[in-house]
């Protein structure tokens, strides 16, 4: 048994990195969404101006809608990439395996500047991408939509998003007992119903775990609508970085930080209250 001092002392650091580190400036933050700004001075007047202020201007909740939209199509997206291919190579890549994970983890070592220029000298006006297809005469002049759109932020994201749904997915997979879908088969189940009935359910908290990374990383997300985004794929996190940049108005963008906080840790307590009952039942 290990004395109270000697827990004490070790579990002092860590205690005061969070508190100082994370704690704190999330109360800063709180505090400040409760100011105002007066004559170019932050006024430590308390009030609620800032979170009416957030459901009263219709271009903040274009912008909030708008971050929805782009992080449950990176979700959905990311998804659709990763169970997949996890599912391939857990149960059908044989000697390839270790190979094709290989693949999937090199492209987290190169930087995320480096991946979002490439997207951005993919999909411009004289692209690869536009290159190609006027190379081959499907269109006669350079397809705008490709760059500076929504699209291009789902696209970007969802590239760089995916290993992160792809890795919690291959875990639950991996853990899954191999003797339960002999059983499976054993019992007359079809490789659907094996997959339905037992491989799904028992992977669960890795489809969840991965889609909750995919839509709060996107979430929080400001250098991709900055990269390829443009006017028209600007998102909830620029917004925020404008406003305590540019234009100083702090206790807003707190204010607008602490939202997103809020439906962040929603999001979170619901993905945990869901995979409780799953498992339950």
């Amino acid at each position: 048994m290990y004395s109270r001092a000697y827990k004490w002392i070790v579990s002092t650091p860590p205690i005061l990195w969070v508190t100082i580190f994370l704690l704190l400036p999330y109360a800063l933050m709180l505090a400040h969404s409760f100011w105002l700004v007066r004559d170019g001075v932050i006024a430590h007047e308390w009030n609620l101006q800032n979170y009416a202020k957030l459901f009263q201007n219709p271009v903040y909740l274009e912008v909030l809608f708008r971050t929805m939209r782009i992080a449950a199509g990176v979700t959905l997206l990311s998804l659709l990439l990763g169970y997949p291919l996890a599912y391939y190579m857990s149960f059908h890549a044989g000697v390839r395996k270790d190979l094709l994970y290989q693949l999937v983890i090199v492209p987290l070592w190169v930087s995320y500047l480096v991946r979002g220029y490439a997207w951005k000298t993919i999909l411009g006006s004289e692209g690869v991408l536009n290159g190609f297809l006027q190379y081959i005469h499907l269109t006669k002049e350079p397809v705008s939509f490709f760059l500076y759109s929504p699209f291009a932020v789902v696209l970007m994201l969802t590239h760089i998003y995916t290993p992160f749904v792809f890795l919690p997915i291959y875990a639950s997979l991996e853990h899954i007992p191999r003797t339960l879908i002999e059983a499976s088969q054993d019992l007359g189940a079809s490789p659907r119903k094996t997959f339905v009935r037992v491989i799904l359910p028992l992977s669960l908290p890795g489809l969840l775990a991965g889609g909750t990374f995919a839509f709060v990383l996107s979430l929080g997300d400001f250098l991709a609508p900055l990269l390829v985004g443009g006017p028209s794929g600007t998102m909830i996190a620029n917004l925020v970085q404008s406003l305590f940049g540019a234009a100083y108005d702090w206790p807003l963008g707190a204010a607008i930080s602490v939202f997103i906080l809020i439906i962040t840790l929603a999001l979170l307590a619901l993905t945990q209250r869901v995979e409780k009952r799953w498992s339950f039942e």
